[in-house]
């Protein structure tokens, strides 16, 4: 089961809380549990909240070193640094394959560990000016709804939250799925995060890839998918995702060994030719290169 850890603080938002908690969290009749929700704080306790009662939370940041999302639920105030310890658990949850999710002003918390850097992110346009003003290298988007790159993903309003987080249920375990979940929550099933043309294509291409990883896909197939050339596909990763798409092939790939070397008895080998790695020679060199250790260990890791 993938786990999803909401890392709060003081003084917490309810709502933004709330919205993952709904979505990852909420058990509903009729559908299958893929989700194990947690919550954690830097300094476990009572943590006050913004509706005025505190909220006991047990975990510390230990919860992150095995979750598969983390998920920054707001940062108030936006000015308010992020603690040492909280940007190396957070980098180190990355630098593991744990996908990192801000929703509305949790941004500011993802951007000060850098791993926005050269990428596009989107924030409440309140907060958009004063987003690109402190950190300039990050390409802020205040019209879109949400940005995903795959291993970090922000939302604008706390609204936009909800789509944000529908849309990665929707890409864990497809559209069905999540209409099925987005109708017992009496919402509309799918809101496109993006505006532009070519992001909605690129958005197309991914969820199309993300189906096909167990093939022999090549970065000439997304090419030949959206009938542009392998150059100016790079040129549309770079300018959306800030990568290449051979890079992003591979992490998700390694993403997807991850969940079936937690999941699943599968032998390593059997791994390797689901994700499309075709070896476990290269699943191992891949998984160490991203994750820093071999699947086996990994696999020992995650069942402890």
């Amino acid at each position: 089961m993938h786990r999803v850890v909401a890392l709060v603080r003081p003084v917490q938002s309810t709502f933004e809380l709330g919205v993952a908690a709904e979505v990852f969290g909420t058990a509903r009749a009729g559908l299958p549990r893929h989700y194990q929700f947690e919550v954690c704080t830097e300094n476990p306790g009572p943590v006050p909240t913004s509706a005025g009662y505190a909220m006991a939370v047990p975990l510390g940041l230990a919860a992150l070193e095995s979750a598969g999302t983390v998920l920054v639920p707001g940062w108030a105030p936006v000015e308010e640094p992020l603690p040492a310890r909280v940007r190396d658990a957070l980098r180190q949850a990355h630098a593991r394959g744990a996908r990192l999710v801000s929703i509305c002003s949790g941004v500011f918390a993802l951007a000060r560990t850098g791993l926005l850097d050269g990428r596009s992110a989107t924030a409440h346009r309140a907060r958009a000016e004063q987003l690109r003003r402190e950190f300039p290298r990050v390409r802020v988007d205040p019209e879109a709804l949400y940005v995903d790159h795959g291993d970090v993903a922000t939302s604008a309003g706390a609204g936009a939250g909800v789509d944000l987080c529908l849309h990665l249920v929707r890409r864990d375990h497809g559209a069905e799925y999540a209409a099925r979940l987005a109708r017992h929550m009496v919402l509309p099933p799918h809101r496109d995060g993006g505006h532009h043309p070519a992001a909605d294509d690129l958005a197309g291409l991914l969820e199309w890839a993300e189906g096909r990883l167990g093939t022999s896909l090549s970065v000439a197939d997304l090419a030949a998918r959206l009938n542009v050339s392998p150059r100016t596909l790079a040129r549309r990763f770079a300018d959306r995702l800030g990568t290449t798409p051979g890079e992003w092939l591979l992490s998700r790939r390694v993403v997807a060994a991850r969940t079936l070397l937690a999941e699943t008895e599968l032998p390593v080998e059997a791994v390797a030719v689901r994700v499309g790695l075709v070896s476990a020679v290269n699943l191992r060199r891949r998984f160490r290169d991203r994750v820093g250790t071999t699947p086996g260990a990994y696999r020992r890791a995650v069942r402890r």
